[in-house]
């Protein structure tokens, strides 16, 4: 980690912390918000998703205070839809994954040949919001017309 851009590095990772968190609020906000046929399993679905954004928020800021990071106490504003349908929550959950996705590549670009546990990392969570990119799409083939 010598040739590490700690600055770079640390930024990203206060992004992507402070994202996952807001990912906690989103996802409880969907597990409360969610009605209609499939409220049961999606609710179900929305509460795994705030808790693995959770453990995702902690791990982003355990690597973050590892490398001599601060983690912020702030998260990025959450925008309010007020469309609480199925279709409207799963593609908000859909564009929220792709961001997720977008910030760990951005840190990978950062960290490649610098730290192989930060590279791994980085793949492992695109990885990771690729699978659930690929769920949530899933989902939405049945409202499909």
């Amino acid at each position: 980690m010598n040739n590490l851009n700690k600055e770079q590095t640390i930024h990203i990772l206060n992004k992507i912390y402070q994202y996952e968190l807001a990912g906690v609020v989103r996802y409880t906000h969907y597990a409360l918000m969610i009605t209609g046929r499939d409220r049961i399993s999606l609710t179900s679905f929305f509460k795994d998703q705030a808790n693995e954004s959770l453990a995702h928020s902690l791990q982003a800021g355990d690597i973050l205070t590892g490398i001599g990071g601060h983690p912020s106490l702030e998260i990025p504003k959450i925008e309010e839809t007020h469309k609480h349908d199925t279709v409207n929550l799963l593609n908000e959950s859909a564009l929220h994954e792709e961001n997720a996705i977008t910030l760990y590549k951005e840190l990978l670009s950062i960290v490649e040949g610098s730290s192989i546990y930060l590279e791994e990392y980085a793949r492992e969570m695109i990885k990771t919001e690729e699978i659930h990119g690929m769920e949530i799409h899933k989902m939405l083939k049945d409202f499909k017309q």
